[in-house]
Order: structure tokens, then sequence, then C-alpha cells
């Protein structure tokens, strides 16, 4: 639910877009980096690099940050936990081991789970235009991934992997509501981030640890560098911080549909920066991921009907 003390403003709207877009530069930075580096030391030097950037910031407010980390101990860990240790290395992991379909397809089930868990521990209501666009916007993906052939479901095959990409699916939607605590707003965002950044790396760092004793692959190269540099800066630090504020200002539950953007906009920087083919597919899957998106959440005084609830 919207949050009640902020409305909405340019600047929100930006950040509320900008957030697939940052979240999607996985796609430029990320590309070929399996089988460089191995996940769980990916997923940690991401961290801790956004960790080193941020440090400046959480030491101005360390009155705040200490505080929040003395008095929600387990909130601050918790949310280390879901949203960099499953949804960071998790996901790195079960990447090596399920297709990148299949993943698209099962995470961005994410902001399925979170109305649903506001349904059934927050008292949320369940709005018809709501579900609607989410159903829409879901068979855009679907249409994205199965590359407009329904056919291909026949060929989808489920391992341990996808069972991975659903727990990070539930784990980013936990994570997303629990931003919603109180005692989140207590600290800025930015010294925020800072603090998740450091949980989640002390979570990954006994996987990492136990990666590099069993042989994990380390970064080497320039190349490997530079994609992890890009990893930490925009698919990091400002996508992480584009959606908290988006958590802010518009809720979990409308926060949480800008999964659904994802996939379009991979598409779309594959083609400008990657050089791949658009097909009549990606149009199709766009169009209704961007219908199913404007119909779940715009304001409610566009439409002339009372909205109906469940």
């Amino acid at each position: 639910m919207q949050d009640e003390k902020k409305r909405p403003i340019t600047f929100d709207w930006i950040l509320f877009f900008a957030a697939p877009c940052l979240f999607s530069s996985n796609l430029i930075f990320g590309r070929g980096i399996q089988g460089e580096i191995g996940p769980f030391i990916t997923a940690f030097i991401r961290w801790a690099g956004a960790l080193l950037l941020i440090a400046p910031l959480i030491y101005q407010d360390r009155r705040a940050c200490l505080a929040f980390i003395r008095h929600h101990t387990l909130l601050w860990l918790m949310l280390g936990i879901l949203g960099m240790g499953i949804c960071g290395g998790f996901v790195y992991w079960a990447l090596t081991v399920t297709t990148a379909s299949n993943a698209t397809l099962i995470y961005t089930t994410s902001s399925l789970f979170i109305i649903l868990f506001q349904w059934m521990f927050q008292g949320r209501r369940l709005i018809v235009r709501e579900i609607l666009g989410m159903m829409i916007a879901f068979t855009g993906v679907a249409v994205i991934v199965l590359k407009g052939d329904v056919g291909a479901l026949r060929h989808l095959h489920f391992n341990i992997g996808d069972l991975g990409m659903l727990a990070a699916a539930i784990a980013f939607a936990v994570y997303s509501m629990l931003l919603r605590h109180p005692a989140v707003s207590t600290v800025a965002p930015f010294s925020l981030f800072g603090l998740l950044a450091l949980s989640g790396a002390l979570v990954l760092l006994p996987p990492a640890l136990i990666e590099v004793a069993q042989g994990g692959l380390l970064p080497t190269t320039g190349t490997s560098y530079i994609k992890l540099a890009g990893i930490i800066v925009f698919a990091s630090i400002m996508a992480f911080y584009s959606f908290q504020h988006s958590v802010r200002v518009f809720g979990p539950a409308m926060a949480g549909t800008t999964l659904y953007l994802m996939p379009p906009v991979s598409i779309i920087m594959a083609v400008l920066f990657l050089g791949e083919r658009f097909e009549s597919y990606h149009a199709v899957g766009i169009a209704l991921v961007m219908a199913g998106v404007i119909l779940a959440t715009a304001p409610i005084t566009v439409f002339k009907s009372k909205k109906t609830v469940l």
C-alpha cells in the first residue's frame, strides 16, 4: 500500500522505472562472468565492493547505523541473508544448473508472492485490476521466455536450480516486505544500503571461502574486474537504492511489479549493446508486460468505476 506520508513525485517515478533498468545491467556486465568467477565468490566481491564504496556515508551516519544494528540485529542480518545472500550467491549458483529461461520465468513470480504474503499476514486487500494486470504481465514474460512458442512448454525441464530460483523469488518477496519495517526508515537510504551490503558480505564470506578452498575461480583478467565493477556500481548500489526508494514510496507490492519490466528492458539492452536481434515475439511480450504493469500500478483515479476487492 502506498506510503501516506509521501506522495509520489517525478523523482520517485524516475527511480521506479530506473530500478529494472539498473538490475538488468547485469546483462551487460555479467554476460560471460559465469565460468570466470565462482558464484559465491562473485556475490561476496559484489557486496564487499559495494560496502567499500558506501563506507564513507555509513561513517557520516554512524550513530543511526550503530543504533539500527544494536537494536535490530536480527532484522539487519535477515535483510542481508534474504536480499544479498539468497538473492545473490544462491541465484548465481542456481544459474549454473538451470536455464536462463526457467530462471527468468520463476524469479518474476516474486511480485506475486509479495501480494500473497501481504494478504496472508498483513490483511492487504486484493484488488482485481491489480491481479489481472500482474497476470497479463506474467503472460508477457512467458511469451518472451518461450520465444512465442507455446509448444516450448513441453521442453521445459525443472531441476534443483529451479527450486533455488523459487527460493530466491520467495526470499526477495520477504525482503521487500521487511524493507517497510518502521526501524528501516530511521536510517538514510544509502547508509541502509551500506549496512545491508555489510550483512550480505558477512553471510556470503563462509560459502565464498569454501568455494575458494574447493578450487573456485577468482577474477584474474581486466575484463572480469570491469564486469564486477559494473555489477557493483550499477546492478548493486544504484539498483538496490532505486528499489528501496520505490518500496518506501510506493509499497512492496507496487515496487515488486518492476520485476516484470526486467525481461523487456534486458531485451532492449541486448539489442542496443550486444547486437542481438529484435524478434516479433519480443514486441508482443513487451506490449503485454507494459499493459499489465500500467493496469496494476495506475492510480485509482484513472479508473471511473469503483475498484473491486477480494
